[in-house]
């Protein structure tokens, strides 16, 4: 929590004149002015605007800490330059701020949303949600945890009361197995939104690419053929083409035609290749990851966590054991919030 001296209350309202200039975006912007509000009303802050104030709460939580020991695909790698879940969300970031300044949005919405859309991953990446949503009747999808996290579970229960749309930016990211743009990509409530969930698969789909390399599971050159002919050979490439196409191809950067339903979008073309890119991740990467022995081994840590504690819920940390939940949703998301290392002593642990 900030604190602020007297001396810079009574200078003139720096929130006030950031407001202000916020005025000079776009009419399609979300302006924290007029926000919807929190779940519990709070003074506003008297030097950040509303999503600047849920960007700082964001990068302090301490689920925002634990994603720099959480896998993104491959699960305890043996090398220094694998992606983990916090160097993926601050990839996601800047995307997200390049796009929305380009756009003229409102770049500190984008930036929060960002920093927040994976806060409630499991541990073991891909096959760590897969297997707690099979261990618990209620399933689990990680937009949602991430949710619960700002909403409940962060500050002791109190949760972090974030603005309704950063929080419907993190609910609404996920696409799951949808095509890009196609059926099943789901709504987003402001444009920014919007953003984040575009910027999501533009920073996966590349950093993916270059751990699957240097795992050995693909090679550069067994990338198909539309996909580097229209998107490039390089990592850097393909992440100006994409951008620059998102850029070029959502509403209007500058004009003065209405628009009835602005939506951020991809030129057909980069489109289709982004979408061979991803589908070719999934059946060459994503796939064959789940059925591997460190994927079947985290399974293992994870069933065996979630027995343990369902026997013995006197032994689930305070701030767990004392939320207003079932025994089950309380051991899911004490798990779930465990980093990858964590999980795998607390395992080893148990079963001496």
């Amino acid at each position: 929590m900030l604190y602020y001296s007297d001396s810079m209350i009574n200078k003139p309202n720096i929130r006030e004149q950031t407001e202000k200039r916020e005025e000079a975006l776009s009419q399609y912007a979300a302006k924290s002015k007029f926000s919807r509000g929190r779940l519990k009303w709070e003074e506003p802050c008297p030097i950040r605007t509303s999503f600047q104030r849920d960007r700082d709460r964001i990068i302090h939580s301490k689920a925002f800490r634990r994603l720099k020991h959480k896998t993104q695909v491959f699960i305890a790698p043996m090398g220094d330059h694998y992606v983990t879940r916090l160097t993926h969300t601050l990839e996601v970031s800047q995307i997200a701020r390049t796009i929305a300044r380009a756009l003229n949005l409102n770049e500190d919405l984008a930036e929060a949303i960002a920093l927040g859309h994976d806060l409630g991953h499991t541990p073991f990446g891909h096959i760590g949600e897969e297997v707690i949503n099979e261990l618990y009747h209620g399933g689990f999808r990680h937009n949602e945890q991430s949710l619960r996290i700002v909403d409940l579970l962060e500050r002791e229960g109190q949760g972090l009361n974030l603005t309704w749309e950063v929080r419907d930016g993190i609910l609404n990211h996920s696409k799951g197995q949808a095509e890009i743009l196609g059926e099943g990509w789901g709504d987003v409530s402001t444009l920014e939104g919007q953003i984040c969930k575009i910027a999501d698969i533009v920073a996966y789909v590349n950093h993916d690419v270059e751990d699957a390399i240097r795992a050995g599971i693909i090679s550069q050159n067994e990338l198909p053929e539309p996909v580097v002919a229209t998107l490039g050979h390089a990592h850097s490439q393909r992440i100006d083409t994409l951008v620059c196409d998102i850029i070029n191809c959502s509403w209007p950067v500058s004009g003065n035609g209405n628009l009835t339903n602005p939506t951020i979008g991809m030129s057909p073309e980069v489109l289709r290749a982004t979408n061979i890119l991803r589908q070719f991740l999934f059946d060459r990467v994503y796939y064959p990851s789940l059925a591997g022995e460190e994927a079947i081994k985290a399974g293992e840590v994870l069933r065996l966590l979630y027995s343990h504690f369902l026997k013995h819920e006197d032994r689930l940390p305070r701030e767990f054991a004392s939320l207003p939940d079932n025994k089950e949703r309380k051991v899911i998301d004490y798990i779930a919030g465990m980093t990858d290392q964590y999980a795998l002593r607390l395992a080893e642990e148990i079963s001496q």
